[in-house]
């Protein structure tokens, strides 16, 4: 008896010290927890901190839906995106342009006299094209293309074709444009040479703008009115000086007068160019565009003379209700531009002070009969006292393997009060690696 009450007493001692040891290890675990809680809030809450700054700092500011968990094959219409930080990136993309042709023009440079145009008979490479696109910021877009060209000797040159910035979010529809870009006057000159939809730049364009084009530093600025079918003005201020301006501040030309040296002295010294262009709606396949540019500045035939170009265009375009890829369609367009030149009397030569007219338009066709296959045609006239009177048809058929090569044939009629009659065709080839910036409609 007396040994089965000490087994009880232990068995119970031994209870007791259990539950005891229980319940102090249970006020234990709960004094830890305690005294880590704060501790582990402001752990988590560090953790938090720094994975939401991670992903601010590596996805774009407004995130897209979450992608599907299996691997996209790449595309060829992707960007090539060198840098990306946030909601900052650039693009980058090379496009080549190759002309083959014969003419029976001996000096080519005498009928194609565009920058771009084909300058010789055999092969010409007359533009390739480094672009760079992106996002700086919330507030502003960049865009630069560096241009390389072959001349009749394989000579390279090299330039700065554009370098410019895009606002994005200007209050009151307001865009504001600023750097070195081609200025938007009617609907060529904006235009980079893969855009063309012709081997070479229009006559117009060349006697007007010179083989350049006209595009200088400077900035734009414009308004998207409210109005209830799409209004658009526009401003540009630019300096007007250099072989890019051609018929303003450009030594090289002043029609026989010795160049006057005109430095920038005031507002009146630079290069104005306003625009205006509407677009209609005519039904729901049918659009209308409508423009008016003009451009104003000093030139250096004298030291106040002065020039004026004024031109309007015309845009239409039908696409079937049934199109794919675009395809079927017709488009027209036609531009027409007028200059007055001021020159001043030069008493060295001699020659005395006059204003210089000149005028001229082109017009062109262009069917897309099928998915990738352009034809086209082009009429063109040019005149006025400060160069020949100039003629040229041009048809032409384009095959688009992509968006990012095309094969062109070209035939120009070219006629001329000195030349006479000249014949060429031209077979044109492109391509394109990476996505090039959109360009306007």
């Amino acid at each position: 008896m007396k040994k089965y009450l000490w087994s009880c007493f232990a068995v119970l001692f031994a209870l007791t010290s259990m539950v005891a040891r229980a319940q102090s290890e249970e006020e234990i675990r709960k004094k830890v927890v305690e005294d880590l809680k704060p501790w582990i809030e402001q752990e988590v809450q560090r953790r938090v901190k720094e994975a939401v700054e991670a992903a601010r700092a590596n996805e774009p500011a407004s995130l897209p839906p979450p992608a599907a968990t299996t691997t996209q094959p790449s595309s060829p219409s992707q960007p090539i995106t060198l840098v990306k930080a946030g909601s900052a990136y650039m693009n980058v993309s090379f496009g080549l342009l190759a002309d083959l042709g014969w003419s029976t023009a001996s000096d080519v440079r005498m009928i194609q006299q565009g920058d771009h145009d084909p300058a010789q008979r055999g092969f010409t490479v007359p533009n390739a094209e480094i672009a760079f696109d992106g996002a700086v910021d919330p507030y502003f877009r960049g865009f630069a293309n560096i241009v390389l060209k072959l001349d009749e000797e394989s000579e390279t040159t090299i330039e700065l074709e554009e370098a410019f910035l895009l606002t994005t979010s200007l209050p009151w529809n307001l865009q504001a444009k600023a750097g070195q870009f081609f200025t938007e006057f009617g609907r060529q000159n904006p235009q980079h040479p893969h855009a063309w939809a012709f081997v070479d730049q229009p006559l117009v364009n060349n006697r007007m703008f010179g083989p350049e084009g006209l595009r200088n530093p400077g900035m734009r600025i414009s308004w998207l009115a409210p109005t209830p079918f799409y209004t658009e003005l526009m401003l540009a201020v630019l300096n007007g000086n250099g072989g890019t301006a051609f018929s303003f501040r450009n030594p090289e030309d002043t029609f026989g007068r010795t160049p006057v040296e005109r430095a920038l002295r005031s507002l009146g010294d630079l290069l104005y160019v306003p625009r205006v262009t509407s677009s209609f709606e005519l039904s729901d396949t049918q659009t209308l565009l409508l423009g008016a540019s003009a451009a104003f500045g000093p030139n250096d035939s004298g030291a106040n003379t002065r020039t004026q170009i004024y031109g309007v265009d015309v845009f239409w375009k039908w696409k079937s209700a049934v199109a794919h890829g675009g395809f079927p369609f017709v488009s027209w367009q036609t531009e027409a531009m007028y200059r007055d030149y001021e020159a001043g009397a030069d008493p060295t030569v001699p020659l005395p002070a006059e204003t210089f007219h000149d005028w001229g338009f082109y017009s062109q066709v262009l069917y897309g009969f099928r998915l990738g296959w352009v034809a086209g045609l082009r009429g063109e006239f040019v005149s006025g006292n400060t160069g020949e009177d100039r003629t040229r048809i041009a048809p032409n058929v384009t095959w688009y393997p992509s968006e990012f090569s095309k094969l062109r044939l070209q035939y120009n009629y070219d006629h001329g009060q000195v030349f006479g009659n000249e014949h060429s065709v031209w077979m044109q080839l492109e391509f394109l690696l990476g996505a090039h910036a959109a360009h306007k409609f």
